[in-house]
Order: C-alpha cells, then sequence, then structure tokens
C-alpha cells in the first residue's frame, strides 16, 4: 500500500494501519509499564487506577457501572468485575439508584480518594518520565506522536513538515525498553 502525504507531497509504503500499529505498541508499552508501576508502588493495576480516577472526577464522585464501563473501555460484565475488585479493597462501594431501584452505581470512597492523592503525583511524573524517555530514544518523533508537538519533559520535537525518514529501529527498541524496564 502507497500512502500519498499532501503537506510534503511524498509517496510512502508503509501506510497508516502500519502507522497505528507502531502507534498502538507504543501506548500498550507505556500502558504495561505504568500498570507494573502502580501494582508495586501502590498495589492496585492500572485499570482500577482509571476507574477510582474516573469515580473521583464525576460530578457526585459516582458513576452508573455502565458509564463506568465506557470510560475504562471494559465489558458491563468485565466492569462489574472491576467494581467487585474495588469494593473487596476498600475503594469503591455499590449503590442503588433510588429513583428506579434497577441502576447501580459505584461510588468511590475515602479510602479510594486517599489513593488518588497518594499516587497521582508520582504517577503523572512517571507517564511524564516514560513519554520523555521516548523522546530521548526518537528526539525527530518520527514514531512516538510528538512531532510538531513539544513533548511533557521539553525535550525536542520534529520540525512541522519535516518527514524525513527512519527511526523504525529506535522505535522498537523503546518500546522494548519501556517493557523491560523494571517499575
Amino acid at each position: 500500500m502507497h500512502m500519498h502525504n499532501f503537506s510534503t507531497g511524498e509517496t510512502t509504503s508503509h501506510g497508516v494501519s502500519s502507522d497505528w500499529s507502531r502507534v498502538a505498541a507504543f501506548v500498550a508499552a507505556v500502558d504495561a509499564n505504568l500498570g507494573a508501576w502502580l501494582t508495586e508502588h501502590h498495589g492496585v493495576g492500572l485499570t482500577e487506577f482509571r476507574a477510582v480516577t474516573h469515580l473521583s472526577q464525576s460530578p457526585d464522585k459516582e458513576l452508573r457501572v455502565n458509564d463506568l464501563a465506557h470510560r475504562v473501555n471494559l465489558s458491563q460484565s468485565s466492569t462489574t468485575r472491576l467494581v467487585s475488585r474495588l469494593e473487596a479493597r476498600g475503594l469503591a462501594r455499590r449503590d442503588v439508584c433510588s429513583e428506579d431501584g434497577r441502576g447501580v452505581y459505584a461510588v468511590i470512597t475515602e479510602e479510594g480518594e486517599a489513593l488518588l492523592r497518594a499516587a497521582r503525583a508520582p504517577f503523572d511524573e512517571r507517564l511524564a518520565g516514560l513519554l520523555a524517555n521516548a523522546a530521548a530514544h526518537d528526539p525527530q518523533g518520527t514514531h512516538t506522536g510528538w512531532r510538531g508537538r513539544s513533548p511533557p519533559s521539553g525535550g525536542r520535537s520534529r520540525p512541522e513538515g519535516d518527514e524525513g525518514g527512519g527511526g523504525t529501529t529506535r522505535w522498537s527498541n523503546t518500546c522494548m525498553h519501556m517493557q523491560l524496564y523494571s517499575p
């Protein structure tokens, strides 16, 4: 498949689906690293952390389980199990809708809020470090998605319109480094 880049006039053979696969691999590597780090340092997985974060950010500190499922990208049954794990750890509780008695809500507890207070800043620092590490391995932004924008670390980004070549090896090494880097 050949793809034409209208901003530079270049034609590439890898296409958008290949680029998307590299982005997906990068995201998976970052998520795996963050999940291992959260488990080691805070005793909670990445999905649980994201769920508690969504509950904390909702107006009444609660979400219908179905809405939480959409936000954490899980099925209804997987989210029900997720809420059960959160309940078992004391990070959330269930509440039934008082209006119709059918809707089930997940509500963050004080323990859940305490987890977020303890983990949020170090989590954000960890994430920024991973992104800076990726930018260091790929300073022109060829495969890390920072092209045309400054990475959070303030690292160099690729100039707008500079589509250059190469970087696949650095990209693979960056993903491998993040997967193997100990939390």
